[in-house]
């Protein structure tokens, strides 16, 4: 009973990750119309479990309005597409029960993040796919080293599952990925060779904070998943906060070094 009750959700997470591997992939793949309509499509829904989240009204209007704004500001520069984009946060600040300032802040990221991935698959495949698999292989390797070798806690009050083996080994996973996509000469924001691999293991570590911070998320409202639309990982914030996180830390870099911080 307790390894049924440990690998219980696998067979679910398993079917569910091929089905969006299908659908993520080739979106990704194709890009140009079909990367932006996913883009549209996976902003509404987050959106809209944020407001629901958060006890808003009527969720699924907030999830509407997320979905026209980005279809709108992806079309504009980055600059104008960010002030559309805004409206989104102050709108459903005002409209959410509680945790205003949570709603404000999160829908900003998942903005910011979304324009992010629009913006770099505008630059070709290569670097958004090693965005995903850092994620994919630190979540994977995380989960299993998580519940095979398990251990103390990572942040307990805030996410009572995850653990520090898992955690370290999701950042192994992101150091394998960084180092075989330098090793094919590929080049980050900071250039290629070891600095692939050192951004590698960071973007998964911003990649498990994004993770942490959407947990704090449904702790405050008092939810285990974000939604249920996804058959043994819950919902989209559910599935995309660590892209989220990984996102923004990379979007960071890149301006830090555009700024000659860096």
């Amino acid at each position: 009973m307790a390894v049924s009750g440990k690998w219980g959700d696998l067979a679910p997470r398993v079917l569910s990750a091929i089905g969006m591997i299908v659908i993520g992939g080739a979106a990704l793949w194709l890009g140009g119309f079909w990367f932006s309509l996913l883009a549209v499509i996976v902003s509404g829904g987050m959106i809209w479990e944020l407001a629901r989240m958060l006890g808003a009204p009527r969720p699924e209007i907030m999830g509407v309005l997320a979905a026209g704004a980005m279809a709108v500001g992806q079309g504009w520069s980055l600059g104008l597409g960010s002030l559309v984009l805004v409206v989104v946060p102050v709108i459903g600040a005002f409209l959410v029960a509680r945790g205003r300032w949570i709603f404000a802040g999160y829908s900003l990221a998942v903005a910011a993040a979304i324009l992010w991935f629009l913006a770099t698959r505008a630059d070709g495949i290569i670097g958004l796919l090693w965005v995903v698999l850092i994620v994919v292989a630190s979540d994977i390797l995380g989960y299993f080293a998580g519940r095979i070798v398990g251990g103390p806690k990572f942040w307990p009050r805030v996410s009572p599952k995850k653990t520090w083996s898992g955690t370290i080994a999701g950042w192994i996973g992101a150091g394998v990925v960084g180092a075989v996509f330098a090793g094919y000469g590929f080049e980050g924001p900071l250039g290629g060779g070891a600095s692939v691999i050192v951004l590698s293991v960071l973007a998964a570590f911003a990649g498990q904070m994004g993770d942490i911070a959407e947990s704090a998320i449904k702790r405050f409202a008092g939810i285990k998943d974000s939604s249920n639309l996804i058959p043994g990982h819950g919902g989209l914030l559910d599935r995309f906060d660590a892209l989220t996180g990984a996102a923004l830390f990379l979007f960071a870099v890149e301006v830090l070094k555009d700024g000659g911080l860096l």
